[in-house]
């Protein structure tokens, strides 16, 4: 078999017939050095600064890093950069030491995991979280343990691939993104045909920047008797009165069977969580293999819970990032591009051609803008974008510089 390297994607090279894993590996190998060649591979960059607006980027054919103004990290609030935040985790590496040593059934869990529970939990108003090591496993690894052969998970289908990989063990439906006729139409359908109907969903979509219509499956779920998981991921820290994500917006804390989330963004470390009623909470502690057999977190997790407070400490966060993100989404629509219906610090500018979309980012590199392209399959073949994820620490000086950037771009796609 053989593909066509100028449109193939990564998701091409998952399982090509004929070839072992060495031929397959060694063919998608070629791959990669023909993405290199064409000035396509802006992926894995090697940076030796902190994670900030700004970064020490290393890229092909330069002989030192380059200072470039980035769009490429999480960090909404800046907290992994926060005085307070560094101060916390290097009292908790000074008094616990680097490592916990085992997993939490073993002898790992200690009393800062237990106040981290705790406070994430009364975050979200509610009592009982179990922590994962990534967020990523937070999702992956309790729909594993609680989903089986008897019950459906039903997804929107542009969830996060954690959440399509915790469904490995159990039945799936997909429905079209935010359509509500097609997700009460399956749940009509399988009424009474399963053990568990789980309707799984994110807050803030991550590639599209946009919201679930969340007030109407929280009705959806409760009219069908189904069980609702939401990752509000991206939300959290960014939506909401007091940065509780769309569920605060809605005031629906007490109304979603189980929360999802992440360390790795807001929080400015590393980590996952699942919220849910005690028994389901015992249940995971127990069952769910990827944290009854990790190594729990690391001591430096005292940084998540100084994060947790700065969030109502420091709203002044908060506002900065939603003028960030407002100014730059008005600079890009004034420019004619398509950024779709994002109302989050992910913005995503919609070049469609996957080549084009792949000389976008080089133009942008080029221009000192670190940005990633997203190809398919994280989206589909025709609707290749360039993502941007705003800081509430970007200057204006810096958005001004990706928007002059842009308009570089724009002499290319119009």
């Amino acid at each position: 078999m053989s593909i066509d390297f100028y449109s193939a994607s990564f998701k091409d090279f998952e399982d090509v017939p004929g070839l072992n894993v060495y031929e397959r590996s060694a063919y998608f190998t070629q791959f990669l050095s023909y993405l290199k060649s064409q000035d396509r591979l802006n992926y894995r960059l090697l940076s030796s600064s902190p994670c900030s607006p700004e970064m020490d980027v290393h890229v092909e054919g330069s002989s030192k890093p380059r200072r470039m103004v980035s769009f490429v990290s999480n960090d909404y609030l800046g907290f992994s950069q926060h005085p307070k935040v560094k101060e916390a985790v290097i009292k908790g590496v000074e008094k616990f030491g680097a490592g916990s040593g085992a997993s939490p059934a073993i002898g790992g869990h200690f009393s800062y995991h237990q106040i981290l529970e705790d406070k994430i939990a009364a975050f979200f108003k509610r009592k009982d979280a179990i922590l994962y090591t990534t967020g990523y496993t937070a999702n992956s690894a309790s729909l594993m343990s609680l989903l089986r052969k008897q019950d459906i998970a039903i997804l929107d289908m542009a969830v996060h691939a954690s959440m399509y990989e915790g469904c490995a063990y159990t039945n799936v439906k997909t429905f079209p993104h935010n359509n509500l006729d097609a997700l009460e139409r399956i749940l009509q359908n399988t009424k009474g045909t399963y053990r568990t109907r789980a309707v799984v969903i994110d807050g803030v979509y991550s590639q599209n920047g946009d919201l679930a219509p969340i007030k109407q499956i929280v009705e959806l779920t409760k009219a069908y008797k189904a069980f609702l998981i939401v990752d509000d991921a991206h939300g959290t820290g960014v939506l909401g009165k007091t940065g509780r994500g769309l569920i605060e917006v809605y005031n629906l804390f007490q109304e979603i069977d189980m929360i999802t989330g992440t360390f790795s963004k807001t929080f400015g470390n590393i980590g996952g969580y699942v919220i849910a009623k005690p028994e389901i909470i015992n249940y995971l502690k127990y069952q769910s293999r990827q944290h009854l057999f990790s190594v729990t977190a690391t001591p430096a997790v005292h940084g998540i819970i100084r994060a947790i407070d700065l969030i109502d400490e420091e709203p002044q966060w908060m506002n900065r990032l939603w003028n960030n993100i407002d100014y730059l989404k008005k600079g890009l629509l004034d420019l004619g591009f398509n950024i779709g219906n994002t109302q989050s610090a992910i913005i995503p500018v919609k070049i469609g051609d996957p080549v084009l979309n792949a000389e976008s980012a080089r133009i942008l590199l080029n221009a000192g803008i670190y940005v990633n392209p997203i190809m398919y399959p994280a989206v589909s073949r025709k609707d290749a974008r360039i993502r941007l994820s705003v800081m509430a620490t970007h200057t204006t000086e810096q958005l001004d510089k990706a928007l002059n950037a842009f308009q570089k771009v724009k002499t290319i796609i119009h």
